[in-house]
């Protein structure tokens, strides 16, 4: 290797326009994610004490750390601590699968749905209910997540081709269309059963209401296999920045990073969706957010994405609770309300070439 060549270990991700003015100080990163981790512990304090009956926040670690049974115990520990927690999780997971999923298609409008994942997660449970009669989360969780690595599978071997191997064209292509065939499938058997899916009309709007802890304790392990695979595809996806070529000039073996990449998101988004329904835009609006402070380099990405995505979550889901209080509006028109514009804003500035 030449002398001025740079190595591997040396590479800096950039944009497609290739500025280095991108790349933000090590004391700017590290201070913006104190900031956003202090944000997210208020967002969890405010996530227990606000609701239908408000609770002082003085009395919120107190009746978590020693309950005593009183009415305000029961709300924040029965109702209230679940889902939290499932905010904190899901949100961590729809946050970090949208930002695997931009850098690895190289599309700053893609977000976690776009390899069908949502689709199959959300079919597996429709044929659940309908077909099975399952009735409660813990039933239909283990489900879901194997109808979202089906819908992988299928995306991956239709985006593989005959020949040259799979490409982050053909893969968003390919999931897009699988993606509205199983949407088209999933309502077809709602409308067929439509009383089946009553006790679902929250779950397939996106709520984190009245799920249980042990809807928790069992996505947090999928998600943390997901987290730690994003992880470890960070370096990859930073050389694939560069384009596949100089990637593997560079030693990059753009096949494993797609591989993990692909599994990553697949067990992030579909856990998540499994979890808490199909809730939208998290995944496009957090990796973009998470950019703009740190500049292009995925591991900072990801890792504020781990903090930002549950903050999101949370303040969509405590904003839904204000606005038609004492009812509540579901956490995934909340998210969907403030996403869509800024998924409209992102096209109409043309920053397809920003990643």
């Amino acid at each position: 290797m030449p002398p001025h060549a740079p190595t591997p270990a040396a590479v800096v991700p950039l944009s497609a326009a290739g500025s280095r003015r991108r790349m933000r100080p090590l004391a700017w990163r590290l201070s913006w994610l104190v900031v956003g981790v202090a944000l997210l512990v208020l967002l969890l304090g405010a996530s227990l004490a606000v609701g239908a009956k408000s609770i002082p926040l003085g009395q919120v670690l107190p009746a978590v750390l020693h309950p005593t049974g009183s009415e305000d115990d029961l709300v924040i520990t029965g109702l209230r601590v679940p889902r939290t927690l499932l905010g904190l999780v899901a949100g961590a997971a729809l946050g970090v699968a949208g930002g695997v999923i931009q850098a690895f298609t190289r599309n700053p409008l893609a977000d976690p749905g776009i390899l069908g994942v949502n689709a199959g997660a959300a079919l597996a449970v429709a044929v659940g209910v309908a077909l099975l009669g399952m009735r409660d989360i813990s039933q239909y969780l283990g489900l879901a997540l194997v109808g979202a690595i089906a819908a992988t599978v299928v995306v991956a071997l239709i985006g593989a081709g005959r020949r040259g191997g799979s490409s982050a064209l053909r893969m968003t292509l390919a999931g897009v269309g699988v993606a509205a065939v199983l949407g088209g499938i999933t309502s077809a058997i709602q409308l067929s059963a439509p009383s089946a899916f009553q006790r679902l009309l929250g779950w397939s709007a996106g709520s984190l209401v009245a799920q249980p802890l042990s809807a928790v304790a069992l996505v947090t392990p999928v998600v943390v296999v997901g987290l730690v695979l994003a992880a470890i595809a960070t370096r990859g996806l930073n050389a694939l920045a560069l384009g596949e070529d100089l990637a593997a000039s560079l030693g990059s073996r753009a096949a494993v990073t797609r591989t993990l990449a692909v599994v990553s998101v697949t067990l992030l988004a579909g856990a998540a969706t499994a979890a808490v329904g199909p809730i939208a835009f998290v995944g496009l609006m957090i990796p973009h957010a998470a950019r703009a402070i740190v500049g292009p380099d995925q591991r900072w990405i990801l890792a504020f994405a781990v903090v930002l995505g549950p903050c999101l979550l949370l303040s969509a889901d405590i904003l839904g609770r204000i606005v038609m209080n004492p009812a509540e509006l579901p956490v995934g028109l909340v998210t969907a309300f403030v996403g869509a514009p800024v998924l409209i804003a992102l096209a109409r500035r043309g920053r397809g070439a920003a990643l």
